[in-house]
C-alpha cells in the first residue's frame, strides 16, 4: 500500500513497510548515538576527579570510611600499616594484559590498628593451560602500604554463581563480590574486613605488575562511536529521502537542465 504526498515539486511514494522500518530503526540510531555522547561525558568526568584525587595525599584507610560517603570513596589515595597473610591470597582469573593471559593478586592483609583488608597487588602472568597457579611471595612483617581505593561503578558480571568461601586458600575468583566476601571473612577472622579493596601504588611494598586503567573505553572512542551511529542514520535517512520521494531525479533533471544551458552559452 502507497502513501502519496506532494511539496511542491517533490512527491512522496511512502510504502508502508519501508516507512515502518525507517520510523523503528531510526530514533534508534540516533538514541544509539547520544548515548554514546552521554558516556563520553560520563568518563571525561570519571578521569577529572581520578586526577584531582591522585593529587592529593594518602589518608588513613579508617578515616576515608569516617569523613566522606561511599560515592566520594572512588579512587581515594590511602595509607595502612600491618603485615600481608602470605599463604592468603585471591586470583582475579582472566585479567589480560599486553595480550597476556594472568591474574590479579589479592592478599589478604592484617592492619596494625585492627581489622583486615583486601589488597591487590597487581598482576601476574598465568599459564594459559590452566596446568597450575602463580605463588607470588608477599613481604614480611609490618609494612606501610599506599594504594587507591577501588569501588567498582557497577556490580562485577559472572558467569554463574560464585562461592564466597573463604576456608581454602589460594582461591581463583571471577570477580572481587567484597559485601559477601567481607562479611564471610570477618565472621571466620573474627574482626572486622574493610568493606573495599585497595589497589596498591607502584613501588609499594608487595606490588606486582600495576597498571590500573580507569576507564576500559575512552572518551574518544565513545564520540567515535557516537559518529559511527549518527552517520549510519544519516545513511538510511538519506536512502529512505531517495527510495520514497522523486528526489533523484529532480537533481537529475536540474544537472540535465545546467548541461543544455552550458551549450547553449557555448554556441
Amino acid at each position: 500500500m502507497l502513501m502519496r504526498a506532494s511539496l511542491g515539486v517533490l512527491e512522496l511514494d511512502l510504502e508502508w513497510r519501508t516507512t515502518l522500518f525507517v520510523a523503528l530503526l531510526l530514533p534508534l540510531l540516533v538514541g544509539l548515538g547520544c548515548w554514546q555522547l552521554d558516556r563520553e561525558v560520563e568518563k571525561r568526568e570519571l578521569l577529572t576527579r581520578f586526577e584531582a584525587r591522585r593529587a592529593a595525599d594518602p589518608v588513613p584507610v579508617d578515616s576515608a570510611l569516617a569523613t566522606r560517603a561511599p560515592a566520594a570513596l572512588a579512587y581515594l589515595p590511602v595509607r595502612l600499616r600491618g603485615r600481608y597473610l602470605a599463604d592468603r591470597y585471591l586470583l582475579l582469573d582472566n585479567r589480560v594484559q599486553a595480550g597476556r593471559f594472568g591474574y590479579e593478586i589479592v592478599s589478604l592483609f592484617a592492619r596494625e590498628d585492627g581489622g583486615y583488608a583486601l589488597v591487590n597487588r597487581g598482576w601476574v602472568p598465568g599459564d594459559p593451560a590452566r596446568r597450575s597457579l602463580p605463588e607470588p611471595a608477599a613481604p614480611a612483617g609490618v609494612v606501610e602500604l599506599t594504594g587507591q581505593l577501588y569501588v567498582p561503578p557497577d556490580p562485577p558480571y559472572l558467569l554463574g554463581e560464585q562461592s564466597s568461601a573463604v576456608n581454602d586458600w589460594p582461591r581463583v575468583v571471577q570477580a572481587l563480590e567484597m559485601a559477601p566476601l567481607g562479611e564471610a571473612l570477618a565472621e571466620a577472622l573474627g574482626a572486622p574486613v574493610f568493606p573495599w579493596s585497595i589497589r596498591l601504588d607502584a613501588g609499594a611494598p608487595g606490588a606486582l605488575a600495576v597498571d590500573w586503567p580507569v576507564v576500559n573505553v575512552s572518551p574518544a572512542k565513545h564520540r567515535g562511536y557516537a559518529v559511527q551511529w549518527f552517520t549510519m542514520a544519516a545513511v538510511l535517512g538519506l536512502f529512505f529521502v531517495l527510495r520514497s520521494s522523486n528526489l533523484w531525479a529532480l537533481l537529475r533533471g536540474r544537472q540535465a537542465a545546467g548541461g543544455n544551458d552550458d551549450g547553449r552559452t557555448h554556441d
